[in-house]
């Protein structure tokens, strides 16, 4: 009975072992899983269309999606304090090259501001590249009589309580220039954060606050139509995007070196060939002259760094932005 029940066995075995052998045949010789990318690629912008990094990320998908010849679609998943519920969804995403972050410096200063983030935004992240970078406007309300920023703070000193600055977004690179050239100054002015730029731009022109630092892309417009003072950008050079407006140490303060800067990460566990790939593709891109134009229109430079520079970078800017925040006391969420 035994060896009766092992003979059918071996016949079963030999039949399945047959089968398998004529489908391998049947395979195109040398036949490999398929390259990546061979479908849509989606890049996370935590924030509604229309901002700056909205603007990053459509300048850098549509030269993407030329460069590999896949739709890459910029999917805006606004929600939570410092775009938390967007980040968090590529950190949950499948590691496969498919779902990517383009982000704001905020990303890797949340750890320092808000309680409750959902993911760590060094270990559950793939770097892959500094995608751009550009100084900050810092403006005032046309009705203040100040020609540079030196003037600005001699008439805060005078009366504080005339005086109200403002961000954007709690903890955003604005927010954090902001505080920097509250301390160097060596006043006390209260600062509030609202939840986008219009609202605040808005409340600028109108002279319900009178200091912000803001990108170029939505500064630069209003500064040339009168509608508010550009006083200084926060940068060591002129930029190219508004080179009438001085920087700080022309403006009467010590140089100031602050940046919004935006990069490009993947999931945790990404891999490294297809890091590589994202990394190389983005550099190549980036360095086309009309990806500089574009870029250039949104008041940034375009970067393209390795992922080893960019990882330097992010640890960097985290100790910065923590010292800044602590030695500003601001008060986390």
């Amino acid at each position: 009975m035994i060896r009766n029940t092992l003979a059918a066995c071996a016949v079963a075995v030999t039949a399945l072992t047959a089968a398998t052998f004529t489908t391998a045949s049947l395979q195109p010789a040398g036949a490999q899983p398929q390259a990546y990318p061979n479908r849509n690629i989606t890049m996370v912008v935590p924030y509604p269309a229309g901002g700056s990094v909205d603007g990053v990320a459509r300048v850098l998908a549509q030269k993407l999606q030329e460069a590999l010849g896949v739709s890459v679609i910029v999917e805006n998943r606004a929600g939570g304090a410092g775009g938390l519920v967007g980040a968090n969804t590529v950190a949950k995403a499948q590691p496969d090259g498919y779902t990517l972050l383009l982000q704001a410096s905020i990303h890797v200063v949340s750890p320092f501001l808000f309680k409750n983030v959902p993911y760590d935004v060094v270990k559950d992240f793939t770097p892959i590249t500094l995608v751009a970078a550009g100084p900050l406007i810092v403006s005032t309300s046309p009705n203040v009589p100040a020609k540079n920023l030196k003037e600005f703070f001699d008439l805060v000193r005078k009366d504080p309580s005339k005086y109200t600055f403002a961000t954007s977004s709690f903890g955003s690179a604005g927010h954090l220039a902001v505080e920097l050239l509250k301390r160097e100054a060596g006043v006390d002015a209260l600062v509030i954060a609202y939840k986008g730029a219009g609202p605040m731009l808005t409340d600028l022109m109108s002279g319900q606050i009178q200091l912000i630092a803001d990108p170029a892309l939505s500064s630069v417009p209003l500064a040339q139509s009168g509608k508010i003072k550009a006083l200084a950008v926060t940068s060591l050079k002129r930029t190219a995007s508004a080179p009438e407006i001085p920087t700080v140490e022309e403006s009467g303060m010590k140089p100031l070196d602050f940046v919004s800067w935006y990069g490009l990460w993947g999931p945790k566990g990404l891999p490294p060939e297809i890091t590589a790939k994202l990394q190389e593709v983005s550099v190549k891109v980036l360095g086309e002259a009309d990806a500089k134009k574009r870029f250039a229109t949104l008041g940034f430079d375009p970067i393209g760094s390795t992922t080893a520079e960019f990882t330097k970078y992010i640890a960097d800017e985290m100790a910065r932005a923590e010292k800044i925040i602590k030695d500003s006391n601001i008060k986390t969420d």
